[in-house]
């Protein structure tokens, strides 16, 4: 007997906030700045375990972004919406294979 696993379903607005979200960080701050309310109201469609995924997401996100020498996205994420920044914090000290105390070590050195 095969076992399955259950394939993570995700509801619309979560899929939604997710979505804007990527593409509030990826503008400039002039046009962050005149959508940050559209964020945020897509932030109020969520419920407590959609903003705790989500909150999880943006940490992966701001470890990649460091890693590829980009500028740090939960200062941004904190400006926008304090409580979605801290619980981002939170998620990226619980990352696993402690890869928050690895982020800073992660700086190749040339001969």
């Amino acid at each position: 007997m095969t076992s399955t696993i259950a394939e993570l379903t995700l509801s619309a607005p979560y899929r939604h906030a997710q979505r804007i979200m990527a593409a509030w960080l990826e503008q400039g701050q002039a046009l962050a700045r005149r959508r940050a309310f559209a964020v945020r109201v897509a932030l109020a469609a969520l419920n407590a375990a959609e903003r705790h995924r989500l909150a999880r997401w943006l940490a992966w996100l701001a470890v990649a972004a460091e890693s590829r020498r980009q500028p740090p996205l939960l200062s941004r994420i904190r400006l926008l919406d304090a409580t979605l920044g801290e619980a981002a914090e939170d998620a990226l000290a619980r990352l696993p294979v402690d890869i928050a105390s690895k982020r800073a070590d992660n700086r190749r050195l040339t001969a």
